[in-house]
């Protein structure tokens, strides 16, 4: 039986290091080994104590982690191919979905493969089969009829080690969108969404990014990225001052499209004040139970402001993602927002570093990832 080592999630803010039972191979199945586990601001949601994870068994010890990349490690004798059709073999780089779209109900059967009810339904405790498949461990298991893709030799792991969340759910939300060349666009949050968000918005033709964030040296990192102008929360320092900024930057409008990617409520209605009348509001931050605002509806009518949820993404986008990635490698430096690495033995360290809330100076980690 081949073992793994895994890091539990047991209660807020503490890990503990466990060895499970790698899910075994059955027919259309791929075993993972993961190479790189990026730690999402959702993590530290959990990390917090602020959500709890989706789970579809009964409640327990999770492993967390759904943001990372790996080699294939053992797979079924009817696979051959990626998704893509590519030539796949054992000891391959791939990256894939962190949710099993079930195929069978309403949602998929309209394409909505993002939306299926039933796409978390191999996620349960340790203590149940299949062991809380979770990426903070050293397997990952892909059922069978899951979405998989070959990593490009260009693209190093810490590249994609983001690819199956950050990168690909902002290319999502521009998507949904409609952003066109010549948008200006605004990113609220300096992150790891908001860095590949600033990134893939100019890569898509947006003639302005600006970037909002209050941490230097992700304001930094965005303008590298592409953010042509950046507005540090400490220079402006209320939303009046801020939604004014960017109506300086765009003629008086408001932006075309504003993304929020920092994760709590309290800032859509200054997002929602940066939209031009009939732009767009794409919100992906705000991903826990309970995060209630409230929103003078007549003020986004009037304005006919769209607002467009983002939670996950269709299979499709990852290759789209890979494909940005290779052909902006040497244009933007994304492989800088992963910025520090960590064994699983240092998880807890690793957490701790990342945390921002309640300090001062923030944390000098744009995006941790850990290496199993």
């Amino acid at each position: 039986m081949v073992m793994g080592k895994a890091a539990l999630f047991v209660e807020p803010y503490h890990f503990e290091i466990t060895e499970l039972p790698a899910v075994p191979v059955e027919a259309g199945g791929i075993r993972v080994k993961i190479r790189s586990g990026g730690i999402c601001g959702s993590d530290l949601h959990f990390w917090r104590g602020e959500i709890k994870p989706i789970l579809a068994g009964e409640p327990g010890p999770v492993i967390l982690g759904h943001e990372m990349a790996g080699v294939v490690d053992a797979m079924a004798s009817d696979i051959s191919t990626d998704s893509k059709g590519q030539p796949l073999q054992e000891g391959d780089r791939v990256v894939f979905c962190y949710f099993f779209p079930c195929h069978r109900c309403y949602n998929c059967l309209r394409g909505e493969l993002n939306h299926c009810p039933d796409r978390f339904r191999f996620r349960a405790s340790v203590e149940e089969y299949p062991y809380c498949n979770g990426g903070f461990s050293d397997y990952y298991y892909l059922f069978p009829g899951h979405y998989v893709f070959k990593v490009p030799d260009d693209l190093s792991d810490e590249a994609v080690a983001g690819v199956n969340c950050a990168v690909s759910q902002v290319i999502e939300g521009w998507r949904l969108a409609n952003l066109q060349m010549g948008d200006s666009v605004v990113v609220q949050g300096a992150g790891g969404l908001g860095i590949s968000a600033a990134a893939s918005a100019k890569d898509r033709g947006a003639s302005q990014v600006i970037v909002i964030d209050g941490q230097a040296g992700r304001l930094e990192l965005a303008r590298q990225s592409g953010a042509d102008v950046t507005i540090d929360l400490n220079e402006y320092d209320t939303a009046e001052a801020r939604v004014e900024r960017v109506k300086e930057l765009t003629e008086g409008r408001g932006a075309d499209i504003v993304m929020e990617v920092v994760g709590y409520p309290q800032v859509i209605n200054e997002g929602i004040d940066m939209v031009r009348r009939g732009g767009a509001y794409v919100e992906i931050g705000n991903i826990w139970p309970n995060s209630m605002v409230t929103l003078d509806m007549a003020k986004v009518l009037w304005g006919q402001v769209r607002i467009i949820p983002v939670t996950h993404y269709h299979p499709s986008t990852l290759p789209v993602a890979l494909d940005f990635l290779s052909r902006t490698k040497d244009r933007f430096p994304l492989t800088n927002v992963m910025s520090h690495s960590f064994s699983l033995e240092d998880i807890g360290k690793a957490f701790e570093q990342c945390e921002w809330l309640g300090k001062e100076e923030g944390t000098a980690i744009t995006r941790a990832f850990i290496t199993p």
